[in-house]
């Protein structure tokens, strides 16, 4: 485990949560009925079911540990014993007999090796199917995020640009719209956090990498987010959007 985090410096997901919470209450003051609203809730609740699947992936298995190690013993134990009894033909082998039993032996040898690896992973295989399951989620929440600023132009309210019927509709002004930038923004890296509580204390490498992906994702996605905060800044006094 990493000297760190035994001294407590440590992602919290109580206060992750905590901050989710307090930004939907922000998002829905500010926004009644919005669907970002709606996700930011969503993502609430993912935050609250990634504390008690980090939980559950950081706690030891302990009968599944138990009932590996017993197996792994009992086939140690019939390897032994095959040894032990084996007797040696009162004339000996000749070479081809000896190269048949070296092939089988090698054979059962592997065969034995990739049956103890198995059993002696499969807790791990266990967890990381269970980190990525949740890490999916939390990636389709990140896509989902971008969608909502997708169509959130800031150009929209610096220059004078007729409407078609298809176009979005924004009737606030730049700042409740920097606002909503914002609030993207916060998200994105919300999710990025809840991401990283399942390695916190799970140290595998494809669990570590999808989380990587995420941090990416959601740092690119929040990057695009920030060069329409830095259009926006250039506008001037509230006015009301196109």
């Amino acid at each position: 485990m990493n000297p760190a985090l035994s001294q407590g410096v440590s992602l919290n997901p109580d206060e992750i949560v905590r901050t989710i919470e307090a930004l939907s209450r922000r998002i829905e003051e500010r926004f009644p009925g919005a669907g970002l609203g709606r996700l930011c809730a969503q993502l609430l609740e993912v935050a609250r079911h990634a504390r008690e699947r980090a939980a559950w992936i950081a706690r030891p298995l302990l009968a599944l540990r138990m009932a590996t190690w017993a197996l792994v013993a009992l086939i140690l134990a019939g390897l032994v014993t095959t040894l032990v009894r084996f007797e040696m033909p009162p004339g000996g082998f000749d070479l081809g007999e000896f190269i048949q039993i070296l092939e089988a032996g090698i054979n059962d040898v592997v065969l034995i090796g990739v049956a103890v690896f198995f059993l002696i992973t499969l807790e791990t295989r266990i967890k990381r199917r269970r980190a990525l399951n949740a890490l999916h989620e939390l990636r389709v929440i990140a896509h989902i995020i971008d969608m909502h600023q997708l169509t959130k132009d800031p150009d929209r309210v610096r220059v004078s640009l007729a409407g078609t019927e298809s176009s979005p509709r924004w009737s606030r002004t730049p700042a409740d719209l920097g606002r909503y930038l914002d609030y993207c923004s916060e998200m994105l890296s919300l999710t990025g956090k809840i991401a990283a509580l399942y390695v916190q204390r799970f140290p595998d490498d494809v669990a570590l990498a999808a989380v990587n992906e995420i941090e990416d994702l959601s740092t690119g996605l929040s990057r695009k987010i920030w060069q329409k905060l830095m259009i926006l800044h250039g506008v001037g006094p509230d006015r009301p959007a196109s």
